[in-house]
């Protein structure tokens, strides 16, 4: 199982600190202070980080070829990360922050990732792929393609962006399970309110 997201007491943190008790292998994108606190509470739990920034293409790409080298199977990826709504900023490929990491990051995260879920299938077991969005994506108006592509300070709005991020999860979720054919399933959730 790998889990992006997990700062501790947040939702991908306690996912994966449930997880550890079953699984045989969780991998997390957050710090040693999450191993720690996640082996302090299962103490056989078997868990290996891995540095991600979804901002990053690049650095996509270099963990997803790093878990592509793993030995194990890959059976689940949880796509929890998202970056807090902010200031304008670009990231290094010139994108827009929030698009970025929400959305973009995790969407070329998965594709590289999905030959591996796949050969994880099993006649018993078939491969799954979760992206957290939420029901905040029924706020926005869609998504608009040309600000994705031609980001704007001016026109900016953070609380846009989210929106636009989360409808993008919840179709790319719909559009993988689709393109699968039944070989992976993905589903996308809204987590709640606290």
């Amino acid at each position: 199982v790998l889990i992006t997201g997990t700062s501790i007491n947040g939702i991908g943190f306690e996912t994966a600190r449930v997880l550890a008790k079953y699984a045989n292998l969780v991998i997390i994108t957050g710090y040693n202070s999450e191993r720690q606190a996640i082996i302090k509470e299962v103490p056989g739990a078997n868990i290996r980080q891995l540095v991600l920034d979804l901002s990053s293409l690049a650095a996509v790409r270099k963990a997803a070829a790093e878990v592509n080298a793993y030995a194990e199977p890959l059976h689940v990826l949880i796509n929890n990360a998202a970056a807090p709504a902010g200031k304008f900023k670009l990231t290094v490929d010139n994108l827009e922050t929030q698009i970025a990491t929400d959305h973009i990051g995790p969407f070329l995260f998965t594709k590289l990732l999905v030959p591996k879920l796949l050969a994880a299938r099993a006649e018993s077991y078939t491969p799954r792929v979760v992206i957290v969005a939420s029901l905040a994506h029924t706020f926005g108006s869609g998504i608009d393609l040309n600000m994705v592509a031609n980001a704007d300070p001016v026109k900016y709005k953070g609380s846009h962006n989210y929106f636009q991020a989360k409808s993008a999860n919840i179709l790319f979720g719909r559009e993988l399970s689709k393109r699968a054919g039944g070989k992976l399933n993905a589903f996308s959730l809204h987590p709640g309110r606290a």
